[in-house]
């Protein structure tokens, strides 16, 4: 090497070691995102210089990287951190939260089992433990150098100072920013009696934790919402024996997803386990006892359902908190990022069930609310941080439910559905033991459902989903069984494979 390239080796490594005492990222070129119409700007100089003079002014030990958010999104951003050598000392996660991040599907499921059934506890389901990945208590977090600030969600940003507050005051540094905040429960308005006591919503642990302190004492429950909340939460009320109803204004369960006939064999499932339901009517208000308790709901059409305790699950809200400058998509809602998970604002990222992204496979932008969409896109925006990654976010929508899953259960069930619920459907099946129901549109395979698959069945649903082959509709229409339907689709696919 000639003097002249080891003089402008050493002058990068130096400025780049300079970067990284103050705090920031060092810049590295990278493709426009959003809205983007320069490169990053270095903070190194004298900006740095003069912020060195003032780092005891930051109440933040690890400056170069922070997570605002303590979810699944963040403990598997902070897994890929670890992965690559550049959390020691450079990371730190701001949450609201006053556990370490946790596998939060869990708490409408396992969780809400009674002592005698098994729940799920912590530290049983700290993330990464839902993709077979190593238990990251808090512990894992110091040993690993990742600075932790529990229960202070932050509250403001100066995006030009690239610097944020937190609840309690504190001042935090950051070079690279990954929003990761989630979404919030949506809540019955006060005025109806939405914040009555007795009235739950569930995000978190300490959530969970006072619905299973409430339940010891209750007789009758009401479930508002017939989404993936209201199904799990009524199928783990059956462990304990509660007098349990569903409300919910549409015509069948879960209806964004079930077709009403799939959705029939559900609703008939809960109810021979003593569940019942009241469809196609909504709240009017929340009544309360004379010592300020729910006591009853008022239905729109007239009708009275007495209750001890209510839980609504009417769906959530991306929690953008004090971001909106970083940038909004006002359709589905969420900050708006790029196939890299950037946003408009450069060295600022959004990833999760709040990060509104380009769904490659639909051409179109999404927002998803799933543990599955937060795991991945929380290594992936972490790897085109700290590598040289340039390959897109291609994301299959995949959602599940687990539900009758505690000791003792006679059945339990367990569904998967891959792609996307367009076209006409094919129903397969009598539930059971199974039942598949297949979406078609234009003669191609888009979406699949399973219930009770076995693993081999429930590996195929993604490939089918992914690869969209052209299926013959009769034949899987005339299908004798599940089985048999599946390996339809699998030799429309093999068949397509091979041309």
């Amino acid at each position: 090497m000639s003097p002249a390239a080891r003089f402008s080796s050493r002058k990068a490594m130096a400025s780049v070691a300079a970067s990284l005492k103050c705090g920031v990222s060092p810049w590295r070129p990278e493709p426009p995102a959003l809205g983007r119409t320069t490169p990053r700007r270095s903070s190194i100089g004298l900006g740095c210089f003069r912020r060195s003079y003032v780092a005891a002014a930051f109440d933040n030990e690890n400056r170069e990287f922070v997570i605002v958010g303590g979810g699944n999104a963040a403990g598997y951003a902070a897994r890929t951190f670890v992965e690559h050598g550049m959390a020691d000392g450079r990371l730190c996660i701001v949450s609201k939260e006053a556990h370490a991040p946790y596998e939060r599907p869990a708490l409408t499921k396992g969780y809400l089992f009674p002592l005698e059934k098994k729940p799920a506890r912590l530290p049983g389901f700290h993330t990464c433990v839902g993709s077979g990945g190593e238990r990251q208590t808090a512990e894992w977090y110091k040993e690993k150098g990742i600075e932790m600030l529990h229960e202070d969600p932050v509250t403001s940003i100066d995006i030009d100072k690239q610097t944020l507050t937190t609840d309690s005051g504190k001042l935090l540094k950051y070079g690279s920013l990954i929003i990761a905040t989630g979404c919030t429960a949506s809540r019955l308005p006060e005025k109806i009696g939405g914040s009555l006591p007795g009235v739950h919503y569930i995000r978190d642990v300490a959530d969970a934790n006072s619905l299973i302190s409430s339940w010891e004492k209750t007789k009758k429950l009401v479930v508002v919402g017939g989404g993936y909340i209201g199904m799990e939460v009524a199928a783990a009320a059956v462990a304990w024996n509660l007098d349990t109803t569903i409300i919910f204004p549409e015509n069948h369960l879960l209806q964004r997803l079930f077709t009403p006939s799939l959705a029939q064999r559900y609703e008939e499932f809960y109810k021979d386990n003593g569940v019942k339901f009241v469809k196609g009517t909504s709240i009017k208000h929340l009544e309360a006892g004379s010592d300020g308790h729910v006591c009853s709901v008022k239905l729109e059409d007239g009708s009275t359902i007495e209750t001890d305790t209510v839980v609504v699950g009417i769906g959530a809200k991306p929690a953008v908190g004090p971001f909106e400058r970083v940038g909004l998509n006002t359709s589905v809602g969420g900050i708006q990022v790029d196939s890299q998970f950037r946003t408009k604002i450069p060295g600022i990222f959004a990833i999760g069930d709040v990060a509104a992204f380009p769904l490659k496979i639909y051409d179109r932008i999404a927002r998803v609310e799933h543990v599955d969409h937060a795991r991945r896109s929380a290594q992936h925006c972490a790897k085109s941080i700290l590598t040289a990654q340039s390959h897109i976010y291609d994301y299959l929508p995949y959602f599940y439910s687990r539900v009758f899953e505690y000791e003792g259960s006679p059945r339990k069930l367990w569904w998967q559905f891959f792609g996307d619920n367009v076209g006409e459907t094919i129903e397969v099946g009598s539930f059971d033991p199974k039942i598949a129901t297949f979406w078609v549109d234009s003669g191609k395979l888009k979406g699949v459902l399973l219930e009770s698959g076995n693993p081999e069945e429930f590996q195929l649903l993604p490939k089918l989903a992914r690869s969209q082959p052209t299926v013959d509709i009769t034949k899987l229409r005339n299908a004798s069984s599940v089985e048999e339907a599946l390996e339809i689709a699998q030799n429309s696919l093999s068949a397509e494979a091979a041309v």
